[in-house]
């Protein structure tokens, strides 16, 4: 589709939100209105074109980040719908890395939620300009401008509104833009057929306040609408559109749009909206590179005649073409049959297939060009994050950082034949999903698989079972624990060995300190060429590293610890690659020891929405949780009790919050940091470790 597009007609869009605002539902209305789908498919019915894994139907939720193109207005718009859920949080993060807009879709009813905040503070890292939408203005308790208050007080984003909604709850029957002071009613249930009309008086009256402060906020950046609103002249409709494109461009404002998706209102207007409002890819400022070698910065311009750069942001596992690789052209363009370079491999791959996605449909095109978002076939070497570039154009673009997984399952093959079978699955799997972890327990030889959440594992291993046909001993979710050390500590390590001919030696002098949360695992080498020679070093530090992936209180990874080679002593004939990295392990090892090493576990940040009456109880039970209140917020007839809780704590916490609201209670989770296990509590998992009475 863009390829034969100019570049100032591309739109490329994510929508984001918090699970349940309407995403998918949005999307589909953009394909129906689009003429890309006949028929709008519905999440509760399973029939959503996005939502086409077998587990997101069943589920009727989103999981992975799904890719469609339309056109509107002579605009090619490119879109990913992206999971709400905060365990899929990894799709929302790739894919913000390469879009140019987005969408923030919030419930007129619960407002700002969760979810609703990670993802605008993953927009906001990325500087991503962005409209909002607020959606299920049908449904009772619908409240558009409490959410757009939420919006500037919860979010810290100037909001203007755009629209004004007609009617509210069962009478929402249309909307008011303010712009041109006119509403739109919607007379059918598919949303095609509306009526222009003048407003009455009270609209008029609501119109102009929200205009004069759009005018207002629009004013303070430009000195033409300004200079005109002061001396009470008229502003037009195209200088307020062009002034107010720009500063939702500039990540200043961002216009604000209501609607229901589900009852196909307001839909076409948010597709104006994208194309009036969100930025092409000649609008976003370039993109920054360092070269390979030397490690100058570079910038990107999109710019199809240009050097080839794209980066690969996701990788699929298709039943029909087999591995698929998901990129954004940045600049210069790729035609299938071409031989391209991943920069951070330094490996040539073969570009055998372009594919235009739409969801899991593939369409064939000859050429991908600036500003395209398409899958490839026939890399072999390359993973999420990689960047590819033309022979010759040695660049690397800034990588994409992923969250630590927080909670592990243990996965046993029932058979040889299945046991074969695992290890390539799980290796697809990890490849496809950067948050996706896999390792080996050293203590009982079990494989154990770390995710994100319980339903993010759960998903996993149910594709594990069904898509890769692997029949599997599933274990019960455990908390990810970590060890970390609360004081530094020193070491002076030998490790001699005689065994009648040649000997081992290694004599290493480190010390090991705490570091901030999240910092993870440094080490640095500050000992002489005397001491320790060069050729070692690099022993050192495998040593060091590999004696912190299991602690010495249960065997947990060793996190945020700075370990400092400091000096030590060699042999001519008996040292070695091996004994160094003996030496620093046992090192390691006895420093951790003399250093306090203390258990870290997971704290989530949960959010549970109560009527009034069960809010009593509701504090009651986080409290036997370990949990810490922080607060409380009114909405309309419930409350909202935010507080922290230890992951360990919230297994089974649907069940028990059902029983203590008479099933009228929900809640939402999402990680907040790693803190210190108090020490009754830290006893009990040591000993449940070793299998050990508690």
């Amino acid at each position: 589709m863009a390829a034969d597009s100019n570049l100032a007609a591309i739109r490329n869009i994510g929508i984001m939100a918090h699970i349940d605002a309407g995403k998918t539902t949005t999307t589909e209305r953009f394909l129906f209105y689009t003429g890309r789908v006949h028929r709008m498919g519905e999440v509760d019915k399973g029939t959503a074109t996005m939502d086409w894994m077998t587990q997101e139907q069943e589920r009727g939720i989103t999981i992975t980040s799904a890719a469609t193109a339309c056109k509107w207005r002579d605009c090619v718009i490119n879109i990913i719908d992206t999971p709400g859920h905060v365990d899929f949080t990894v799709e929302v993060e790739r894919s913000l890395r390469i879009l140019d807009g987005a969408i923030g879709i919030f419930c007129a009813v619960a407002g700002v939620q969760p979810q609703s905040e990670t993802v605008w503070r993953q927009a906001d890292r990325y500087r991503i300009p962005r409209i909002a939408y607020v959606n299920k203005m049908d449904r009772i308790g619908a409240d558009f401008f409490r959410v757009l208050d939420m919006i500037k007080s919860g979010l810290g984003s100037e909001a203007v509104a755009v629209q004004l909604p007609v009617g509210v709850e069962d009478t929402f029957c249309g909307v008011i833009d303010i712009i041109r002071g006119k509403a739109y009613i919607y007379e059918d249930d598919l949303g095609e057929s509306f009526i222009e009309r003048d407003l009455d008086t009270a609209e008029q009256e609501e119109a102009e306040y929200y205009r004069s402060y759009l005018l207002e906020k629009i004013s303070e950046y430009d000195d033409n609408i300004l200079e005109k609103y002061l001396e009470g002249q008229t502003v037009t409709e195209a200088e307020i559109l062009s002034s107010l494109r720009k500063l939702t461009i500039e990540n200043i404002l961002v216009p604000v749009f209501c609607g229901s998706s589900f009852k196909n209102k307001g839909v076409q207007m948010l597709l104006d909206a994208v194309v009036d409002y969100l930025p092409s890819p000649l609008d976003i400022p370039p993109v920054k590179a360092t070269k390979t070698g030397t490690g100058e910065e570079v910038e990107i311009t999109a710019d199809t005649e240009g050097p080839f750069c794209a980066l690969a942001f996701k990788i699929a596992a298709d039943p029909y073409v087999g591995k698929l690789t998901y990129f954004r052209v940045y600049s210069g363009k790729v035609k299938v049959g071409s031989t391209v370079v991943n920069t951070h491999k330094e490996k040539r791959e073969r570009v055998n297939k372009i594919l235009r996605m739409h969801a899991n449909h593939r369409e064939e095109i000859e050429v991908a060009v600036a500003g395209d978002i398409v899958a490839g076939v026939g890399f072999k070497e390359t993973i999420t994050g990689d960047t590819l570039c033309s022979d010759g154009y040695r660049l690397l673009l800034e990588n994409i950082e992923f969250p630590e997984p927080v909670i592990d399952v243990a996965i046993e093959p029932r058979t040889k034949a299945d046991q074969d079978k695992i290890g390539e699955s799980l290796m697809r799997l990890a490849e496809e999903d950067p948050t996706f972890r896999t390792r080996i327990d050293p203590e009982s030889g079990q494989t154990i698989v770390s995710g994100m959440g319980e339903l993010h594992l759960e998903i996993l291993i149910d594709r594990l079972l069904r898509e890769f046909k692997v029949n599997a001993n599933v274990g019960k979710p455990q908390v990810a624990y970590k060890e970390t050390i609360k004081q530094p500590a020193q070491v002076d390590s030998v490790f001699e060995k005689q065994t009648g001919g040649r000997g081992q030696y290694a004599r290493v002098v480190l010390s090991i300190a705490p570091l901030e949360e999240g910092q993870g695992k440094h080490f640095v080498n500050q000992a002489k060429p005397e001491q320790v020679p060069g050729e070692f070093i690099s022993a050192v530090e495998i040593g060091a590293r590999e004696a912190l992936q299991a602690g010495i209180l249960a065997g947990y990874p060793v996190d945020d610890v700075e370990v400092k080679l400091l000096g030590g002593s060699y042999h001519e004939v008996d040292s070695s690659e091996q004994a160094f990295k003996i030496a620093a392990a046992m090192a390691v090892k006895e420093a951790l020891q003399k250093a306090q090493s203390i258990l870290l576990e997971p704290i989530m940040d949960i959010e549970v929405v109560s009527p009034e009456e069960y809010v009593g109880d509701v504090i009651s039970d986080l409290n036997a949780r370990r949990g810490r209140i922080l607060g409380f917020e009114e909405n309309r007839e419930s409350k909202i009790v935010k507080a922290n809780v230890p992951l360990v704590e919230t297994f089974g916490y649907a069940t028990a919050l059902r029983s203590v609201s008479q099933g009228r209670a929900s809640f939402s989770l999402q990680f907040r940091n790693y803190a210190e296990v108090p020490e009754s509590k830290s006893r009990e998992i040591i000993a449940r470790r070793y299998g050990l009475p508690v």
